[in-house]
């Protein structure tokens, strides 16, 4: 793995939820960074994503993220605040390193307070694993329900030298992100400045994260962050050097959303949903919503059954704005709907070995407008809700 410049890793047992796994992570950069970040849209929105809005508002410089599983530290009023805040600190001391420079990142049950005595716990640990800590380490302490850590890299070179990126994300449940319960940690070695990284994250995290579905549900600890730390001695500087890097960074980021839905719990299928010919990008994205969400269509994909009706009811009660008679629908390349009426030919036989697949394209045509959209999205298993019945227990 090729890990960009000037970035440690570590992790430490803390037992917040379980015993005996990594549950607290710590990624710090040898250098002030550039920090860029897109958060959850949630109302109720965490104490560690309104501490990283707070922090990002006074600087775009920091040194690290500070991410923990098995408490979500929201809905704790200030208390969970203070926590926050005090967690920070202590990290800090532990990692040599100025509490206002750590992003902080929490996933796990609502409405748990931190207990700090945990947190204090693992410190030493968690100062002693930076020097030989790896992103695999941090990323499994990041799982929750996840059942394998999420992790993507790439290079590319420049005409100073080589460029690295590496992404780090969790995610299985409580998945519909709207940013900006995933978090995601971008390093890169790029120097490239704050405005320039902050536009790139939102526009990647749009076509990415923000393009994924697993139950519909937008979490209230939602985000992503991202440090650019120059180490690589490599700027950005021409719109070239920026289409180059930004290609990569999506890269990166597309790669990650679909490992969180083909991890999603007790998913079997990754169902493409592309969206074309709309009036609008909205009306498009509506549609590939109301589809990706339905649980008809979830429990069609997981039965593997083609029951392409469930689709056409789904974009048709999805709101957007499209004459029914318009639209065309095919699974797997083959049509299967146009002018209101089901193709000719046996169905069931041509669409069975599609429907064994575990990756499903599923292509609607609305009409001849302009409008687009992409959504990856999960089927719904008996597992998923064993999972989340069972979720505090």
């Amino acid at each position: 793995m090729k890990i960009p410049q000037g970035f440690r890793f570590s992790a430490a047992q803390a037992g917040f939820k379980h015993q005996g796994r990594y549950d607290l992570a710590a990624i710090v950069s040898d250098r002030p960074a550039i920090a860029a970040g897109v958060f959850t849209t949630n109302k109720f929105q965490a104490a560690p994503v309104l501490q990283c809005k707070a922090l990002l508002a006074k600087s775009d410089t920091m040194r690290g993220f500070l991410a923990n599983s098995g408490q979500a530290n929201a809905c704790t009023g200030e208390q969970g605040m203070e926590n926050c805040r005090e967690s920070l600190t202590m990290a800090a001391q532990a990692l040599n390193l100025e509490a206002d420079t750590l992003l902080p990142a929490s996933t796990g049950v609502i409405g748990a307070h931190f207990d700090m005595d945990k947190w204090r716990n693992a410190m030493p640990e968690l100062g002693r694993n930076l020097p030989t800590g790896t992103p695999e380490d941090a990323a499994r302490a990041i799982m929750t329900t996840d059942t394998m850590p999420k992790i993507a890299e790439a290079g590319f070179q420049l005409d100073g030298g080589e460029v690295r990126l590496l992404g780090l994300c969790k995610g299985a449940g409580m998945i519909s992100p709207n940013m900006a319960t995933m978090l995601g940690f971008i390093c890169c070695d790029a120097n490239i400045s704050a405005e320039a990284w902050q536009i790139m994250l939102r526009d990647c995290a749009n076509l990415s994260f923000n393009r994924v579905t697993v139950d519909g549900d937008t979490s209230t600890n939602d985000c992503v962050l991202a440090l650019a730390n120059g180490a690589s001695g490599v700027a950005i500087e021409s719109e070239d050097d920026y289409m180059l890097l930004r290609k990569h960074l999506l890269e990166v980021m597309e790669e990650l959303a679909y490992k969180i839905v083909m991890d999603a719990e007790g998913g079997t299928k990754v169902a493409f949903i592309e969206v074309a010919g709309a009036r609008t990008d909205e009306d498009a994205e509506l549609v590939a919503r109301a589809v990706g969400n339905s649980p008809l269509v979830k429990t069609a994909l997981f039965g593997c059954d083609p029951n392409w009706g469930r689709i056409v009811a789904a974009a048709g009660r999805s709101g957007a704005n499209f004459r029914a008679e318009a639209m065309v629908l095919k699974i797997g390349g083959v049509l299967v709907f146009r002018n209101g009426t089901p193709e000719p030919g046996n169905m069931d036989d041509l669409l069975a070995p599609i429907m064994n697949e575990r990756d499903i394209v599923i292509s609607i045509r609305l009409g001849t407008g302009p409008g687009s959209a992409m959504l990856l999205a999960s089927d719904l298993s008996r597992d998923y809700v064993s999972i989340n019945a069972d979720y505090r227990s």
